[in-house]
């Protein structure tokens, strides 16, 4: 049963997405710490609702970074976790914290990396005008959004979406792609070599998509 500590920063859907697939016969994972920043935001309620320990170690307590990740670790460390999963956690991590966790440290951003990284992505893809946005599950590194992607879906970008409705649509796909990613490293089946992630056993989609159809 893979450990696992999630870092938040709001609302924790991702979180509760997590939660609800390790509530399910058979899941390999756990999660035994939910860590925030920021002191009162509703993901420290949804752990607390699934009696998972909480704790907060705001960024605001501390002189720099460095003394605010060693911290981090720390709580971390503690827990047993072995794995650590990003879900909204809205500081960059500095390439010491990165290093600690190489290759046990995953993001989920909502856009198809590499494009679109940062934030906004949402309002990007309409104004560019792809017809296809999604979200990606990846390791991290110190480059901010950038990493070996895990899992990629994607999801129709339509003529009259705004970002609300796009985002909605995308955190959808959030929701079943993230444990997905963690599933398949709980397994054991996902391995990193020169960037790049390889799943063992994995399949891909038998057909394509096409937006807008004819």
């Amino acid at each position: 049963m893979l450990k696992i500590a999630v870092l938040i920063s709001g609302r924790g859907s991702n979180l509760q997405a997590l939660i609800d697939a390790m509530q399910t016969p058979g899941f390999p994972a756990q999660i035994v710490c939910v860590i925030s920043n920021v002191a009162g935001v509703h993901g420290l309620d949804r752990a607390a609702a699934a009696h998972i320990p909480t704790h907060v170690v705001s960024h605001r307590d501390f002189k720099n970074r460095q003394e605010f990740e060693q911290v981090l670790d720390a709580r971390i460390r503690e827990s047993g976790a072995q794995l650590v999963c990003l879900a909204g956690f809205m500081r960059l991590l500095t390439p010491w914290f990165v290093e600690r966790w190489l290759d046990r440290l995953v993001n989920i951003h909502p856009s198809l990396l590499p494009a679109f990284p940062g934030l906004d992505t949402h309002q990007k893809a309409i104004d560019y005008g792809v017809k296809f946005g999604g979200c990606t599950v990846h390791f991290v590194r110190s480059e901010m959004d950038h990493g070996p992607i895990i899992v990629q879906a994607a999801v129709p970008v339509l003529a009259d979406d705004t970002e609300e409705t796009l985002a909605a649509r995308v955190l959808q796909a959030e929701h079943r792609a993230y444990p997905q990613a963690v599933r398949m490293i709980a397994e054991g089946r996902v391995n990193v070599h020169n960037e790049k992630a390889f799943i063992a056993g994995a399949e891909a989609p038998a057909t394509f998509a096409i937006n807008p159809e004819a």
